[in-house]
């Protein structure tokens, strides 16, 4: 038995779905379910339930997984541990970064490199938002910026602290909205809604796809590729439209089309939130992460008292009509 045989185990038992575990570790389904009959055959025991539906975890499966999770989290560890003693007594502080990052914040890591650089090397870690905070529950970041909220098994191991909030607008094309001020989502219900590419935007707009069907907008554009700049080709050319941070200070702004405009809605109230995410169980054991939490809360200004919470998790999803 490997490692990866528990790490194949584990995501199919969170996602109750070999292909949406498959696509959460960048493979394929088909080698994915193999190794995980290796796994069964090795311990002799059926730890899924399997239809041309369903997947379910077999009461072995779920006596497996608690003992898996903890397995990996202590593997996982190990590079942090010795982290700490090949940096010759000096830390070494990985910080995750998402894409389209708000200046502001941008400016506040800079500012955190510099104050903390007595202590501890603070560096930067790009990833998407669900990746990042999967790579902080494994304990390979100390900490990271997501997207809120953050969803999956790793949520109940995290911390978050709400750092900024940023208002989103429509993104349309100019020939029809060049000379407005906001937009309501009433205008839209004829236009195709352009979304990106699976695993590319925050978990936020999953949300917001579901608000925009209920207010009547049906019509979607599924991106296949991870260009921003193909969004506003799309949008430029009329009868559809996308969401954008709105804010001049926004990394997103470099991706905006001569032939676009960027509105606020009317009628509807749509925002990103990003927060700083580490795990609950390191903060006591690791000062380094102490100081990156206590300096942070100075850089965003949040002020006292600090309430950490856990983080933020979608509400269920209401039944079908």
């Amino acid at each position: 038995m490997e490692l990866f045989h528990l790490r194949y185990f584990v995501a199919v038992a969170e996602q109750l779905s070999f292909s949406g575990a498959a696509r959460r570790l960048h493979m394929a389904a088909s080698p994915l379910s193999r190794r995980v009959r290796d796994l069964e055959h090795e311990l002799g025991a059926a730890l899924f339930e399997r239809d041309s539906h369903h997947v379910r975890l077999t009461e072995a499966g779920a006596t497996l997984l608690p003992i898996a999770r903890d397995i990996l989290a202590r593997a996982d560890d190990i590079p942090w541990r010795l982290s700490r003693v090949s940096a010759g007594g000096r830390d070494v502080v990985l910080v995750g970064v998402p894409p389209g990052l708000h200046e502001s914040l941008r400016e506040g890591l800079r500012t955190l490199e510099r104050r903390l650089a007595g202590w501890y090397d603070l560096r930067r870690w790009p990833g998407g938002s669900e990746d990042l905070a999967r790579a902080v529950a494994r304990g390979e970041l100390t900490a990271a910026f997501v997207r809120l909220p953050v969803r999956g098994p790793e949520a109940a191991a995290l911390e978050v602290l709400e750092v900024l909030t940023e208002p989103l607008g429509a993104v349309l094309p100019a020939a029809e909205f060049g000379s407005r001020t906001s937009v309501s989502l009433a205008e839209l219900r004829d236009h195709a809604y352009v979304v990106a590419a699976p695993g590319l935007a925050p978990a936020y707009f999953d949300r917001l796809d579901r608000e925009l069907s209920e207010a009547g907008i049906k019509q979607r554009i599924r991106l296949k590729t991870g260009d921003y700049t193909g969004t506003g080709e799309i949008v430029a050319q009329g009868s559809a439209f996308s969401v954008s941070i709105l804010g001049e200070r926004t990394a997103m702004r470099r991706y905006r089309h001569e032939d676009t405009v960027l509105l606020p809605f009317s009628d509807f109230d749509p925002s990103l939130v990003t927060g700083l995410v580490w795990r609950a169980d390191r903060y006591a054991a690791d000062p380094a992460l102490r100081r990156l939490v206590a300096r942070a809360k100075e850089m965003t200004g949040l002020g006292e008292p600090f309430r950490s919470r856990r983080v933020i998790r979608f509400p269920k999803a209401p039944p079908a009509a």
